[in-house]
């Protein structure tokens, strides 16, 4: 690059411009208020304290500098799988006792005990199953 030596000093030693100023005073309210709330805050809580301290900050500044300067949300929980894989769900199912798929999708299972399952005059199956029920449930 063809910067002299003498511009190079120039521009180390200027001041800082009134953007930067403000990013500084932004950058600290925010590291406080990160602080305060034990590193919990994002960027829309972060945006909305800064609001009602009194700074007219946007969202993309306030994430932009909180990214910058490594401050992210501490999880305080671990995330806990509610769900079961439907191989899990087909062997369980098959040790308890029968299994009902849905034609169209052969992934999705709806489990009953033998005690559970009672048939109609014509033939027909039927399942006490708690909430919506799929019209193309078939036993296998």
């Amino acid at each position: 690059m063809d910067v002299s030596p003498r511009g190079l000093r120039a521009f180390r030693n200027s001041p800082a411009s009134r953007r930067q100023r403000s990013y500084l005073v932004t950058l600290a309210h925010i590291k406080e208020q990160s602080r305060l709330s034990l590193g919990s805050y994002g960027r829309p809580r972060m945006t909305e304290e800064l609001k009602e301290i009194g700074l007219n900050v946007g969202h993309r500044r306030v994430g932009r500098l909180m990214h910058q300067n490594g401050i992210s949300v501490v999880r305080t929980r671990k995330h806990k799988v509610t769900t079961i894989a439907w191989q899990a769900i087909a062997k369980q199912s098959a040790e308890r006792g029968t299994v009902t798929t849905s034609s169209t999708s052969p992934r999705t299972f709806w489990i009953a005990t033998s005690q559970q399952i009672s048939q109609t005059r014509n033939g027909q199956v039927t399942l006490p199953i708690s909430g919506p029920a799929k019209a193309s449930c078939i036993l296998r």
